[in-house]
């Protein structure tokens, strides 16, 4: 069985990684780097591939967020759900595919079907070093928040929880960012049993910290915690 490593070392020294089918939930207050926590788990490693939507960032931001850590742009494919509002004008590619707003549900599930399709069917560029059927794939949603203010939770959920299922199938991985302080804990309660493994981040006067619920042997106190080079630093 495939294991994705998580880049952190409290979680990857335990379990050795994460299977596939799994979805790890980041809860974060707003300008607490979660964003960049997320990038890091979910940025492919070799032989892998990622599915980005993002609701916040323009997909020319992504990509070279991306890039900028020196990763292959041909292993990621992004949703951009923002670009079409000011730039109605933008145009699918392999690697790059629009939808109009963060509340076209039903056109971001299309989409992410079709770059699945893509890489199964070998139109990003295959790794000449790791052969896999199903190729390994990291998924990132940045963010739910934003979802959550063009859909109702009961519409997203059941999105989730059938994306969710792709996601099993495919044997693949999943890695979403909420903001814990914009919603109250019926919606934080509800994202959740969608997922297998939570990470809460806090801000402290003296960095950023965070701690890991759902793993057995994994410790759940707090760590501070620092991003260097997209990689994931722990601390005391």
């Amino acid at each position: 069985m495939y294991t994705y490593k998580t880049g952190i070392a409290l979680i990857d020294d335990v379990t050795g990684g994460l299977g596939p089918g799994m979805n790890i939930l980041i809860l974060a207050p707003p300008l607490s780097g979660a964003d960049t926590l997320g990038a890091c788990i979910a940025r492919p490693g070799t032989g892998e591939y990622s599915i980005i939507i993002s609701t916040e960032e323009r997909s020319i931001d992504m990509a070279n967020r991306f890039s900028a850590e020196n990763l292959n742009r041909n292993h990621i494919g992004i949703i951009d759900a923002i670009t079409k509002m000011s730039s109605p004008e933008a145009s699918d590619s392999v690697h790059v595919k629009f939808v109009a707003s963060p509340s076209d549900l039903t056109g971001i599930g299309i989409k992410f079907s079709q770059i699945v399709e893509s890489i199964f069917n070998g139109e990003f560029e295959v790794s000449a070093d790791v052969d896999l059927f199903p190729p390994p794939i990291r998924f990132y949603i940045n963010s739910l928040s934003t979802l959550l203010m063009y859909r109702k939770l009961e519409v997203l959920y059941q999105f989730l929880h059938v994306l969710g299922a792709k996601l099993k199938k495919m044997e693949g991985f999943g890695v979403y960012i909420l903001n814990n302080e914009s919603f109250d804990e019926k919606t934080v309660a509800v994202m959740k049993q969608l997922m297998n493994v939570v990470i809460e981040v806090k801000v402290e006067s003296d960095g950023h910290y965070l701690r890991i619920r759902g793993l057995s042997g994994v410790s759940g106190d707090w760590y501070k915690f620092r991003i260097e080079n997209g990689e994931v630093v722990i601390g005391k």
